[in-house]
């Protein structure tokens, strides 16, 4: 089975950056997708200080991140990257799933 999400070289970077300030107790970076946003759906990522028993472990260029099981379904495919801009820099999740984006990038629909 191919795996739910990819990780650029940027994104495994910068995770890699926030382990190594993260409290010492966290143990990687779970994803998950809440309900909310202009689109309908939301991107949350947080620390993770246990892997919930239905989680799916990602394991990619050296980082560790938990994909929380009812998001599974609505990351199948996704490259999640991470961009540095002049004034912001954040994850970006490159979904061939969304069939709709908010226009600020934080919100996304799949039918």
């Amino acid at each position: 089975m191919s795996q739910i999400i990819k990780l650029s070289d940027n994104a495994a970077i910068r995770i890699k950056e926030i382990m190594s300030g993260a409290q010492k107790n966290s143990i990687g970076v779970r994803v998950s997708v809440k309900s909310g946003g202009c689109a309908g759906m939301s991107y949350v990522m947080e620390y993770s200080k246990e892997i919930n028993p239905n989680d799916e472990v990602i394991e990619d260029k050296g980082v560790k991140v938990f994909i929380d099981s009812a998001a599974v379904m609505y990351l199948l495919g996704t490259e999640m990257d991470y961009k540095k801009e002049q004034f912001s820099s954040s994850f970006v999740f490159n979904n061939p799933n969304e069939t709709e984006r908010c226009g600020c990038g934080e919100s996304f629909k799949i039918d």
